[in-house]
C-alpha cells in the first residue's frame, strides 16, 4: 500500500469487499454465498472472528463444523476472492457481547478493551488460537488472506492507552508471523483515537452518511488526503450498501469499498446481541439483515445488479482508475439535487473521472465541461473526460464504461452523450453508434430477478409432555449473575419466600425477566434499568426465570446492562420499608452563592447563569441502604454520593442506590432559570435474601430439544398463561429449499430448534424494540430436519397465545 492505492503482486487494485460471515451461515451454504459474492462482481469478502464464538466456556475451544473458520477461509481462496480478517478481540458485529466472552466480567479488576495485563493475558489466549490460522491462510503462501484489522472502531470507546494497547496487539500479530497490512478502523472518523497512531498499523475509515447528503465528498476527500499526506490509501472498511453512494465514495479517491452488510445472514441460538442504536436498549433479531445485496435467505436484490455494474466499471479502467489520484473538483451544473463539490479522479496515464449523482427521483440534466448531458433519477454516472484512445481522445462520455474490447460499450438508462475528437453524439439506450470511427454502445443496466415467493404449509405439532431439566445451582444470600453460575448463553431460574411490605425495588435485572409474585408473573425487559413494583396484597414465593438473549455490543453507560461487560441476572430485589419526599431543605453552591449557603428546593435557585452548572447538597442520616429517586430527569446530572466519585444520571434510569451510612448526596446540573422540576424521593430498602437457583445453559437446552417424544397432537390455537411453557414438535413439510417459519399469536416467546442447532428467537406481542432483520420468523436451512418450538408465555396487554404456525419455503 502507498499513497497511490492497493497493489497485489505488483498490479494496482482496487477492492470491492462484501461482509460475509460465516458463523452467521450453515456451512452447507459457505461455498454457494462465495460463489455468489464472486459473481456479484466483488473480488474480496471481510469475515469477523468471534472469539467468544470458538471458546465456549474458559480454555474449552471448537473450530469444528460450523465453527471451521479454516474450512470458510480455504473455500474462499478456492472461489477466487481476496479475504479481510477481522479477529477483534473486540468485534462489535451486534454479535453477543461484540464477541468478548461474558465471563470476562467476572473478574472486577480486568478491564476490557484496554492496555490492561489481565484483559491482555486472555487475547493472548485467543489470539494463540486464531492468528496461527490467518498465518497459514496469507495472501503469498497459498492463502486468500490479505489484510487483518486489530480491534474494531475503537474512537467509540473510552481506552486510557490506545498507543500501548494496539502496540500489544501488534506485537502478538507479528510474533505470530502475519506479514499482511494489519489495519484499524475508525467508526467516527478520530483515525488516532482507532490506531493510536502505532507504526504498522493502517488506519481505515468507516463512512456511515446519509446517502441523500450532499457533502459526502468533501467528507471523504478530506480523509483520502490526510492519509495520503501518511504514505497511505484510503481504506473504507465500512460503509453503505447502496452503489450510488459508493461510486462517489470511489470518485472520492477510496481504494478499498467494503459496505456492511451485503451479504446477510442470521443470529443462530442465543447469539445477538442487546445493545444501542441511537435509543438506549433493543434486542438484535435472529434475521440479520440491513438490506443488502443478498437478502438473508440468499435471495439476490436489485443492488446486486448494481454492484455487478460498478465491477465492470472497475474492469474496464483497469490499472489505470487502481492508481487513479485525486485532481481538482470541477462545476457541474444540474438541475436535479446533487452533491455539493463532485469529486474528480486523475486516471493513470491520462484521462480523468468524475461522478455525477442525481440524488433525486426524477431524470434530469447535468453540463459537464459545458456539454449537457442526461442522468437517470437515483443515479451516479461516473463519466470519463479527456481519455486517450490511441489517436484520438474520449472528451466526454456520460455513463458507465463496461468494456474496451471491441469499440466502447456503455451502460445507461438514459441516452448517452460521447463526444470523441470533434465530434459529440447522443447515443440512444439498446442501440450502437460509429463516433469519429469507434463503434459506441450504450446497453440498459442488468437486471435481478425477483425471487419466487414459497408456498405455505402448516405440519403436524405435538406437544410434549416432560419439561427440560435444570440444573441446581445452590443456595445465595443475595441474588447471583447468571455468568457466575457457568451460564453464558441461556437462562436461571431464582426462587425465594419472603414478607412483602406492598412495594419492592427490582435494580439492575437483565436481560428478559419474568417474575412471579404471589402467582402474579410481571414481564420485564429494561435492560438494568431500575423497576418500582406495587405488590400491595400479594404474599408468597417469588420466583423469577432470567433469560439472556445476549451481552451488550457497544457501550452505552445509560442503562447497567447496556455497559460492555456487564452480566446478567436478576440483579437485586428490595423491600420498599418507607417513601421520603426530599425535594426540600438543599443547600446551594455555585454561581454567587455565599456562605452560609442558601437552602432552596432542589433546582429551585434562580440564576442569569443559563446552561452553566450548580450544585444542590442534602444531608443525610442513613442507617439502612436506600434509593434515590430523581424524578423529571430530562438531561443528564451528575450525583456524588459523600466524597466519591459524580455518577451521571440520566432519564432511563433516574436511581442511585445509596449504602448504609451515606451522609451527604449533591446533584449537579446546568442552570435551568425555569426550573429543572426535579423532584427527589428516597426509598428506604431492605434486601430480600435466601434465594434457591437453577440454570439451564444453552448446551442443556439444545440437548432436550434434540429428543424425541411422542406426545399427543394438538390443534391450534394454544393458550398459555403468563410464565407457563409448552414444548412443542412441529411436522415439517418435504420441501427442497430452506424454511421460514413463521409463527404468529401475540404475548409469547418462542425459541426454534432443528437438526440439531438453536435456530433462534422471536418475541410476539407487546415486546422492546427490534433491530437486525425480520424479527417474526425463524429460518431453517436446507436439509435441516426437525423443529421444535419453546413456547413461553409472557405478561402484557393480551392473553398469550399461538395462533398458527405457518412454514415457507425460500
Amino acid at each position: 500500500m502507498d499513497a497511490r492505492g492497493i497493489r497485489i503482486d505488483g498490479e494496482p487494485r482496487v477492492l470491492l469487499c462484501a461482509s460475509l460471515f460465516y458463523f452467521r451461515l450453515p456451512t452447507e451454504q459457505w461455498r454457494e454465498r462465495l460463489e455468489q459474492v464472486r459473481r456479484s462482481g466483488y473480488t474480496c469478502v471481510d469475515v469477523y472472528l468471534p472469539w467468544n464464538f470458538h471458546e465456549l466456556s474458559p480454555g474449552r475451544w471448537s473450530f469444528e463444523g460450523r465453527r471451521d473458520v479454516a474450512a470458510f477461509l480455504d473455500l474462499a481462496f478456492e472461489v477466487g476472492l481476496h479475504v479481510i480478517a477481522r479477529p477483534g478481540p473486540y468485534i462489535c458485529s451486534e454479535w453477543d457481547g461484540g464477541a468478548l466472552p461474558a465471563w470476562l466480567g467476572l473478574d472486577p479488576a480486568l478491564r476490557v478493551r484496554q492496555n490492561e495485563p489481565r484483559f491482555l493475558a486472555q487475547v493472548t489466549d485467543w489470539f494463540d488460537q486464531v492468528l496461527p490460522i490467518l498465518a497459514a491462510r496469507q495472501y503469498g503462501v497459498g492463502g486468500a488472506v490479505v489484510m487483518v484489522q486489530l480491534e474494531n472502531e475503537l474512537d467509540f470507546f473510552d481506552c486510557e492507552d490506545r498507543p500501548g494497547y494496539l502496540t500489544a496487539l501488534r506485537n502478538q500479530a507479528i510474533a505470530h508471523n502475519l506479514d499482511v497490512p494489519l489495519v484499524a478502523c475508525s467508526g467516527q472518523g478520530d483515525v488516532f483515537g482507532a490506531t493510536g497512531d502505532v507504526e504498522g498499523v493502517v488506519p481505515a475509515c468507516n463512512f456511515y452518511p446519509d446517502d441523500d447528503s450532499p457533502f459526502i465528498e468533501e467528507e471523504v476527500r478530506r480523509y483520502a488526503r490526510l492519509l495520503a499526506d501518511r504514505g497511505l490509501p484510503l481504506l473504507i472498511t465500512e460503509t453503505n450498501r447502496r452503489h450510488r453512494t459508493l461510486r462517489r465514495l470511489l470518485a472520492s479517491g477510496a481504494s478499498l469499498i467494503a459496505p456492511y452488510l451485503q451479504s446477510s445472514g442470521w443470529n443462530f441460538g442465543y447469539t445477538p446481541s442487546s445493545g444501542n442504536w441511537g435509543r438506549p436498549g433493543n434486542f438484535m433479531s435472529h434475521g440479520y439483515d440491513f438490506g443488502g445485496y443478498v437478502s438473508s435467505t440468499g435471495a439476490e436484490r436489485p443492488e446486486f445488479a448494481q454492484a455487478q455494474a460498478l465491477a465492470w466499471v472497475l474492469e474496464a479502467l483497469g490499472p489505470r482508475l487502481a492508481s487513479a489520484t485525486l485532481g481538482e473538483p470541477i462545476t457541474v451544473t444540474t438541475d436535479f439535487p446533487t452533491s455539493s463539490s463532485h469529486s474528480v479522479l486523475d486516471l493513470e496515464g491520462g484521462g480523468r473521472l468524475v461522478a455525477v449523482p442525481n440524488l433525486g427521483a426524477e431524470d434530469g440534466q447535468a453540463i459537464v465541461e459545458g456539454v449537457p448531458v442526461a442522468v437517470a433519477a437515483d443515479s451516479c454516472p461516473l463519466m470519463l473526460l479527456d481519455l486517450p484512445l490511441g489517436d484520438t481522445t474520449l472528451r466526454l462520455a456520460s455513463a458507465d464504461l463496461m468494456d474496451t474490447k471491441q469499440g466502447l460499450l456503455f451502460c445507461s438508462s438514459v441516452p448517452v452523450t460521447v463526444a470523441i475528437g470533434n465530434t459529440t453524439e447522443e447515443v440512444p439506450v439498446g442501440s450502437s453508434r460509429i463516433v469519429e470511427g469507434v463503434v459506441v454502445t450504450v446497453e440498459p443496466p442488468p437486471e435481478v430477478d425477483a425471487p419466487e415467493v414459497g408456498d405455505a404449509a402448516q405440519g403436524t405439532i405435538r406437544r410434549r409432555t416432560s419439561a427440560a431439566p435444570s440444573t441446581p445451582a445452590g443456595t445465595h444470600e443475595l441474588p447471583p449473575t447468571l455468568e457466575s453460575l457457568g451460564v453464558y448463553r441461556g437462562r436461571g431460574t431464582y426462587t425465594t419466600t419472603t414478607d412483602l411490605t406492598g412495594e419492592l425495588l427490582l435494580v439492575g435485572a437483565a436481560d428478559i425477566v419474568d417474575l412471579s409474585i404471589g402467582g402474579r408473573v410481571h414481564t420485564l425487559a429494561g435492560f438494568g434499568a431500575t423497576e418500582r413494583i406495587d405488590v400491595r396484597g400479594l404474599t408468597g414465593q417469588i420466583q423469577a426465570t432470567v433469560e439472556i438473549w445476549g451481552h451488550a455490543n457497544f457501550d452505552d453507560t445509560r442503562l447497567p446492562s447496556l455497559r460492555l461487560g456487564a452480566l446478567r441476572g436478576l440483579g437485586s430485589l428490595w423491600n420498599v420499608v418507607e417513601a421520603q419526599d426530599i425535594s426540600a431543605l438543599w443547600t446551594v453552591d455555585g454561581h454567587w452563592a455565599g456562605d452560609p449557603a442558601p437552602l432552596r428546593s432542589l433546582t429551585g435557585w434562580s440564576s442569569t447563569r443559563v446552561g452553566t452548572p450548580i450544585t444542590y447538597t442534602r444531608h443525610l442520616d442513613t442507617e439502612t441502604p436506600t434509593a434515590l429517586h430523581l424524578e423529571g430527569v430530562r438531561e443528564p446530572v451528575a450525583v456524588t454520593v459523600d466524597d466519591g466519585q459524580p455518577r451521571t444520571v440520566h432519564s432511563e434510569d433516574p436511581w442511585v442506590i445509596l449504602p448504609a451510612g451515606t451522609k451527604q448526596i449533591s446533584v449537579t446540573v446546568p442552570h435551568n432559570p425555569s426550573g429543572g422540576g426535579l423532584r427527589a424521593e428516597l426509598l428506604v430498602l431492605d434486601p430480600i435474601r435466601d434465594w434457591t437457583c437453577a440454570v439451564q445453559d444453552d448446551e442443556l437446552l439444545t440437548a432436550f430439544a434434540l429428543r424425541r417424544e411422542s406426545g399427543p397432537g394438538i390443534e391450534l390455537p394454544l393458550t398459555l398463561a403468563p410464565g407457563e411453557e409448552a414444548w412443542l414438535d412441529v411436522e415439517l413439510p418435504t420441501l427442497e429449499n430452506g424454511l421460514l417459519v413463521r409463527p404468529e399469536g401475540t404475548q409469547i416467546r418462542i425459541t426454534g430448534w432443528a437438526a440439531g442447532e438453536c435456530l433462534g428467537r422471536v418475541w410476539l406481542g407487546d415486546r422492546p424494540a427490534f433491530s437486525g432483520g425480520d424479527p417474526d420468523v425463524l429460518w431453517i436451512p436446507p436439509g435441516w430436519s426437525g423443529l421444535t418450538l419453546l413456547v413461553r408465555g409472557v405478561d402484557g396487554p393480551a392473553r398469550p397465545e399461538l395462533r398458527t404456525v405457518r412454514i415457507e419455503s425460500t
